[in-house]
């Protein structure tokens, strides 16, 4: 594996990322986040790159970033950073959600995403990360785990709320590496 990259989205991303967001549609994984219907590709890119200063954020979202994963120049996955977290995040989603190409899975990338993202959280203030996965997803616990993840119990599901709070979550503790990052969860 070369080395993993995490990286602004470009326009040049756009086949290789709906490719990946049609076929992880299956898995009921949305890789391309808050692309509003019918926006243009390039304005879609543009208006990602303001999110980090919650410019041009979907409704409801908090700042953060939205990046894409790359190896050798190819697009193997994708990072969502939440610098901060609400009611929603702060229960299901946390700080990071990471996803990997289907033609990139079992390859290691998932873990290096998330170890990617981890410096890029504690730029931002973060010293310990929220990363959340779905009960029976024994892939991305054993990644969070890889990753110094500590288990903070289970988000239990609601099922009036649809998406992702509608199945219950492990929660997790990662370290960013951060001041007071070492440090146990919050």
């Amino acid at each position: 594996m070369g080395e993993l990259l995490l990286r602004p989205l470009r326009v040049d991303d756009e086949d290789a990322a709906l490719e990946a967001d049609r076929l992880l549609a299956a898995d009921d994984f949305t890789f391309v986040l808050g692309r509003d219907e019918g926006e243009a590709w390039a304005d879609y890119v543009h208006r990602t790159h303001g999110w980090p200063d919650r410019v041009g954020l979907p409704e409801g979202h908090v700042a953060g970033a939205f990046l894409a994963a790359e190896v050798d120049g190819t697009l193997v996955g994708r990072a969502s950073l939440r610098f901060e977290l609400n009611d929603f995040l702060g229960r299901w989603g946390g700080h990071v959600g990471y996803g990997v190409h289907p033609a990139h899975r079992r390859l290691g990338y998932a873990t290096a995403i998330l170890r990617a993202a981890l410096p890029l959280l504690a730029e931002r203030s973060v010293e310990q990360a929220l990363v959340t996965c779905d009960l029976d997803n024994e892939g991305s616990r054993r990644t969070i785990e890889r990753c110094g993840g500590v288990p903070d119990g289970i988000a239990e599901p609601d099922p009036d709320a649809g998406g992702p709070a509608s199945t219950a979550k492990l929660r997790f503790w990662v370290p960013t590496g951060g001041p007071g990052g070492l440090s146990g969860p919050r």
